[in-house]
């Protein structure tokens, strides 16, 4: 049986048995907690902490998953991988135990001409949490299971929870036995290769508290009602279904193999370090498709570095297959075939995938060859200094600047006999992503108790938004907290956050930054610095208290700041119709990335697989200006989802919709599904300026521009400070630009001038360096500081110059620079020292710890820096002994 076929079965039998069929969520989801969607129940999360009322009392689906804490296994074993499919079905307050047994052990055991799996039922196996009795009694009743083929565990294995505060409750876990071939007698708790899990069960029935790890936190209750989540494992499935040995073999994940098979000329299941190569390809092509098809885009840090790590390993495990050409591509029309019929996105959105693939693989190419060779330099340093470890910061610097995973820098070390100093890389790497997530972190509530908002949300019920039609409403206190906790009154100067029952403040969402203004009550004023919705549905302000006491229940009158809104929609209506016409210029390939809508100011990052032309920026800056000439009026609607997407609106990735969605639309040159607010005609905007483009990562760009008002005074500044150029030069603006190429011509030249005067004057010295050697055994040593103001390529030239002054002498040069603080150094060696065993990198150990730095080179010539310049004088003396030694 086809896995598509197995997908469809899974969803057909839940949906003739009243469940509503969910589409997949997106990998990508707005939770704090995860970097990508993980299980089938990430996307009902809400439902399940009550954080909104389900929209159905049952629901199916078929997830998409990518888990990423063991993409170093993947391959070793054909046990591990990153990208698999949840097959789910959800109950919430619905039916319970026995009805997700019933539901279970119908589909599995069903003849397939009856829409079944199919499976002997003579095999099949449960586990219940040892404390369950019930569910070990109801699998007897409905499935007539045995009781020597139902076993308890403990709650390590037989017991889910999300890790925090909530909901929770036993699972039961259904296995397939595969036959004595595969392992010992015993069922699950003996050998769980024999016998393999395909569903888990979960019962959600209880209420966890605080603690850690799988088992250490007390249960406090029962759920007043009782939910159902279950997870089948759709590629586990189809392993037992088609009669092969693992996931590997399967027909979706077998074609990538085979295709790697027919490039390298090598042959899956000949040799074992071969196989774990097939296998990292295959798995990973999969999950790198899936990602760049829900928006992720290689990058250095977060997603984007699991994607680089994914796709870097791919062409990293086809070069070991002895393949150097690009390969993504190819993997990526496999994929596309395979994976289509499930995912049609992936052949809808094709062209864009493969070219965010085909160039991080011709970039990562490009690393491979600068990267390597710094590699092999920082390699060579270590072992000539005596070492076996290379360094931390060596290893960050080639991620960080040359964009080397630390997995490849680690096996490219093992090749060489080193290891990785991975605790000073995982340091330095936490140093940079705390700085990046500094500013972030003040503003997140991520998933910490959010108990006390889930309360205000049960009790009160949605926050009700007034703001696309009022600036200003009359509305009830519901909320009122102070460093978290409920309060019953604030006294002015305190900072707290209000809850309203209504509420014409925008909460920050969708790039656009949430409102300010101010709430009036009788003998109160508050300040509204911020709107968050911290739970779906529920506004909350945050607020500092001007003058008098605010209570619950208060009546408060709540004003936007008119003019701040009315320039953030300007910067937001900008924003879809850049986003418009970068479509217009670069295909639908070109899709928003991200976006900031703030006051006067907007930037928009879109995915651009090669370069962006200035020439076409300035094309885009023209027909969104000259767009802004025809006014057409800016209209809203509600529709469902898939009429929007009729109507050719765009969807942006990783957005999470409902069925009911909002339509922006500007004529039919710009129609977007958007919650934010908007001008109501375009010639409201004014001007829009580009006044900034860059690359922000791997197939990632983005433009910055100013709207209205804030457009108009830049033209000016730029205009004032080109008359005035233009008078300081003595030209007419039209003749700047050439005015001001000579003038830094003629600079540039002088500066090369200076630099010829200054490289003679310092070889100038190169005689005297000469004439001051000491013999030290047989040996003429030059170790000097020189003055202050040469750079690098000044003091290799004067230490090769006073090497060629000593002639046919056994002879060792070291001169040291000091500059700001810090030193340069230089050694070199003359031919007959180098016969003598004197070698100039392995002399640098020998006085580097001294200057506070490190060091090395080749036999001739070596160099380093260090951050001490105070221990020169040290370090001449330490290189003296060193050469003394011999």
């Amino acid at each position: 049986m086809e896995t598509h076929e197995i997908a469809s079965r899974f969803l057909r039998h839940f949906e003739q048995h009243g469940h509503s069929k969910v589409p997949s969520a997106s990998l990508i989801l707005d939770d704090p907690n995860l970097l990508f969607v993980n299980a089938g129940m990430v996307q009902f999360k809400p439902y399940f902490l009550g954080e909104v009322p389900p929209p159905y009392p049952r629901a199916t689906s078929v997830q998409k998953c990518v888990r990423t804490g063991d993409i170093d296994e993947v391959g070793k074993t054909t046990r591990h991988n990153t990208f698999f499919q949840m097959a789910g079905n959800f109950s919430f307050g619905d039916y319970f135990k026995e009805g997700a047994i019933k539901l279970a052990w119908e589909l599995i055991t069903s003849p397939q001409d009856q829409g079944g799996f199919g499976f002997d039922p003579e095999r099949i196996w449960a586990t219940v949490y040892e404390d369950d009795a019930e569910a070990a009694a109801l699998w007897k009743k409905v499935a007539g299971l045995p009781s020597d083929r139902i076993q308890a565990r403990d709650m390590v294995d037989n017991f889910w929870s999300m890790g925090v505060p909530g909901p929770c409750g036993p699972c039961s876990e259904i296995y397939y036995d595969r036959g004595p071939e595969y392992g010992r007698e015993g069922g699950p708790v003996v050998d769980e290769d024999r016998y393999i899990e395909i569903w888990n069960l979960v019962f959600m029935q209880n209420i966890r508290g605080e603690g850690s790890g799988k088992k250490d936190f007390p249960i406090l209750g029962e759920l007043p009602a009782k939910n159902i989540d279950t997870g089948m494992g759709v590629e586990r499935v189809a392993t037992l279904l088609q009669g092969v040995e693992n996931v590997y073999e399967t027909d979706l994940v077998r074609p990538v193999i085979t295709r790697a098979e027919e490039i390298s000329g090598h042959r899956y299941g000949a040799d074992h370090t071969d196989d774990v190569r097939f296998r990292v390809v295959a798995d990973h092509a999969r999950s790198g498709m899936m990602l760049i098809g829900d928006g992720v885009t290689p990058g250095n840090d977060g997603r984007g570095y699991v994607l680089r790590r994914l796709l870097r390993r791919i062409v990293r495990s086809m070069r070991l297959l002895g393949v150097h050409e690009p390969v993504l591509p190819e993997f990526a029309t496999v994929v596309r075939d395979a994976m289509g019929p499930s995912y049609p996105e992936l052949v809808s959105d094709f062209d864009r995938i493969s070219d965010i693939m085909r160039g991080e693989e011709e970039a990562f190419l490009a690393t491979l060859t600068s990267g390597s060779r710094i590699f092999d330099l920082a390699a060579e340093q270590t072992k000539s200094s005596g070492g076996g470890i290379l360094a931390g910061d060596k290893a960050f610097q080639l991620h960080d600047t040359y964009g080397f995973p630390i997995d490849l820098t680690l096996e490219m070390a093992a090749e060489q006999g080193l290891t990785v100093d991975e605790q000073g890389f995982r340091a330095l790497m936490e140093e940079q992503r705390q700085r990046a997530k500094a500013d972030a972190a003040s503003r997140k509530s991520g998933h910490g108790d959010l108990s006390v908002y889930r309360q205000l949300l049960e009790d009160g019920g949605e926050t009700e938004f007034l703001g696309y039609t009022d600036l200003q409403a009359t509305a009830t206190v519901l909320g009122l907290l102070v460093d978290g906790a409920p309060v019953r009154s604030a006294g002015a100067g305190t900072k707290a956050e209000v809850v309203l029952n209504r509420t014409p403040f925008y909460a920050e969402s969708g790039g656009q930054v949430a409102d300010t203004g101010v709430l009036l009550g009788s003998g109160v004023e508050l300040k509204v610095l911020d709107v968050q919705k911290i739970v779906p549905g529920l506004f909350v302000h945050r607020v500092e208290v001007v003058d008098g006491e605010l209570g619950l229940g208060t009546e408060v009158t709540g004003s936007v700041d008119a003019d701040r809104r009315a320039s953030i929609a300007r910067s937001h209506s900008a924003t879809h119709l850049v986003h418009a016409a970068v479509r217009g210029a670069y295909g639908k390939r070109a899709a928003q990335a991200g976006s900031l809508n703030a006051p006067g100011r907007m930037r928009f990052d879109f995915t651009s697989s090669g370069g962006v032309s200035a020439d076409v920026l300035t094309e885009v800056e023209e027909e969104v200006n000259d767009y802004l000439q025809t006014d057409v009026e800016v209209q809203s609607y509600v529709t469902t989802k898939d009429k929007a997407l009729e109507l050719g609106a765009v969807a942006l990735f990783g957005e999470k919709y409902g069925n009911d969605v909002r339509v922006v639309d500007m004529g039919e040159y710009s129609r977007e599904l958007c919650g934010g607010t908007h001008v109501g005609r375009i010639g409201q905007l004014g001007l829009v300026k580009l006044v900034g483009d860059s690359s922000i990562g791997s197939g990632v760009h983005r433009v910055e521009a100013l709207v209205g008002q804030d457009a108009l005074r830049h033209v000016r500044k730029e205009q004032l400070l080109v008359s005035q150029l233009a008078g300081s030069l003595k030209v007419p603006t039209d003749q700047l630009p050439g005015r001001i190429e000579d003038v830094l011509t003629r600079l540039r030249n002088a500066e090369k001038e200076i630099e010829q005067l200054r490289t003679q004057q310092v070889l100038g010295s190169a005689g005297a360096l000469a004439d001051s050697a000491k013999d030290i055994g047989g040996v003429a040593l030059v170790a000097e500081k020189i003055a202050e103001g040469i750079d690098a390529a000044g003091l290799r030239a004067l230490a090769g110059e006073v090497r060629n002054r000593l002639g046919s002498r056994p002879g060792v040069v070291a001169l040291f620079a000091p500059a700001e603080g810090k030193v340069s150094f230089v050694v070199g060696t003359t031919s007959t020292a180098r016969d003598k065993g004197f070698a100039a990198g392995k002399l640098v150990p020998a006085f580097a710890e001294a200057v506070g730095g490190r060091g090395g080179g080749k036999a001739d010539m070596a160099q380093g820096g260090g951050t001490n310049p105070d221990g020169i004088d040290r370090a001449i003396s330490l290189l003296g002994d060193a050469v003394a030694r011999g």
